[in-house]
């Protein structure tokens, strides 16, 4: 049985909130834009079950406004629509929390005796053990990307530690497949997206397949954004929702409305939502399909980011006040989650509160990383022109001293030669050298730099000694 650990409150007004003033939203939302050369934004609010406000900010790739109906891909938020229909199977009695897993998918099969153990709860929450795959190829269906799984080992027991993994996630959409009798895109939208009104919403197998409507999203870099295209990969169930923050209102608007739709109908039983609020056993931080704050986030929240290589989403339930907000943004940030940052603010502004407007750290790294660039550039131009005289200081030197004196721009030559050609290939992946670029194009960018160089140094080098030996 499970243990609550804490029950976060069911939208009970511990103390009022403060108003908000849609102008005070519109100038920090704006300014966080400028300041991190973000190109736009899209966002919801939502207090008591009705949205009070929602708005676009900024363009897309193809240089249109962005508004409160344009697509965003969610990501990992996607994990909330996920198990709200494990759960809405739950409350028709045809799906237990607390069966093995392999009861409702018997063709599943890991390598693994353990697998026998994992509960749908532990999928849900999280604490099945099932690892969280690097390279993850696309895939026809959700069935064909739970197959690659079949060799696969638990990384812990089931129930006994919280390990985040998009694997559970692919295993709940099979799930919902096969006990519904539904594909799992068609599921949401009958069971979910319908009922609520989210009529531009949609599921997709791969995070590339094309979407009517869906620009490009974008990657920063250096303080500007660059528009790029989404990598591949098998994402149903853990990432494969397509919505907007209008939509992205009526989702968060049945949430704090006990599970209600704006015309009364239950969708989930209250006491089935309020569950997937609450910490499960061996995961304090993470409820079923809902993130939940440390006791040092104040005020408290039940949330979902998602983050994908072009966009980036937030979802954010404040129980304490009735409050939620969504962002949803076209564009993606290595080292920083926006979206977690606009919404924070957001909140403070519903709290009555002044939002802290901080530096724009990922612009700081990323130059910082163009001036180590630079300096990289400038050092292989000088040892490429030195490459000569270098060759001639160590002529006498055996060829394995001679060797080894090549092995410090070797070695990470050879490493960032198999992280960019090598590493996109594993496991039948779709990604190419391209796409490693957009991963973190300012870090990136160095590594192709001191590659370059790496590789020029030493056929320079060596082509020199071999001249040199013959004379």
């Amino acid at each position: 049985m499970l243990i609550f650990l804490f029950h976060l409150p069911f939208y009970v007004n511990v103390h009022a909130a403060g108003s908000f003033k849609t102008e005070d939203v519109d100038k920090f939302v704006t300014n966080y834009l400028e300041r991190n050369g973000l190109p736009g934004a899209s966002i919801v609010v939502v207090k008591d079950g009705k949205s009070v406000y929602e708005k676009g900010y900024g363009h897309d790739s193809e240089g249109q406004p962005l508004t409160e109906n344009s697509l965003m891909r969610i990501g990992s938020a996607s994990k909330s629509f996920t198990a709200f229909a494990v759960l809405q199977l739950v409350d028709e009695g045809k799906i237990q929390l607390d069966d093995p897993l392999i009861n409702y998918l018997p063709e599943v099969k890991l390598d693994d005796s353990r697998w026998k153990e994992v509960t749908v709860r532990q999928a849900l929450s999280h604490t099945s053990g099932i690892p969280n795959p690097v390279i993850v190829p696309p895939a026809n269906n959700v069935k064909a990307g739970v197959e690659r799984m079949n060799d696969w080992k638990l990384q812990s027991n089931p129930g006994e530690k919280y390990y985040y993994s998009n694997g559970n996630y692919w295993l709940l959409a099979l799930l919902v497949e096969k006990v519904s009798g539904m594909e799992f895109s068609q599921y949401l939208k009958q069971k979910v997206f319908s009922p609520l009104g989210m009529n531009d919403s949609i599921t997709t197998v791969n995070s590339g397949d094309v979407v009517k409507g869906l620009p490009k999203g974008y990657v920063t870099a250096y303080g500007t954004a660059i528009p790029w295209t989404e990598l591949e990969a098998m994402n149903m169930g853990a990432g494969s929702i397509i919505s907007t923050a209008a939509d992205m209102g009526k989702w968060l608007s049945m949430q704090t409305n006990e599970g209600r739709t704006k015309t009364g109908k239950q969708l989930l039983s209250k006491k089935l939502l309020e569950e997937s609020y609450s910490p499960q056993l061996g995961s304090k931080k993470y409820g079923l399909g809902w993130e939940l704050s440390s006791p040092s986030v104040k005020p408290a929240r039940i949330s979902h980011s998602g983050v994908v290589s072009t966009y980036q989403a937030q979802q954010d339930i404040i129980p304490s006040s009735g409050y939620a907000v969504a962002v949803l943004l076209n564009s993606f940030t290595p080292t920083l989650e926006h979206a977690y940052e606009i919404s924070s603010g957001i909140i403070q502004l519903t709290e009555g509160q002044e939002p802290e407007l901080k530096a724009p750290v990922p612009k700081v790294i990323d130059l910082s990383l163009g001036v180590v660039t630079l300096i990289y550039f400038l050092l292989g131009i000088r040892g490429i022109l030195r490459s000569k005289k270098w060759a001639e200081k160590r002529k006498q030197h055996p060829t394995w001293r001679f060797m080894l004196r090549l092995i410090p721009q070797l070695v990470p030559t050879l490493f960032i030669g198999w992280l960019f050609f090598i590493v996109p290939t594993l496991q039948n992946n779709s990604s190419t050298t391209i796409d490693a670029f957009g991963l973190y194009p300012a870090a990136m960018l160095l590594f192709a730099v001191i590659f370059i160089f790496g590789l020029a140094l030493t056929i320079t080098r060596i082509s020199y000694r071999i001249t040199l030996n013959k004379d």
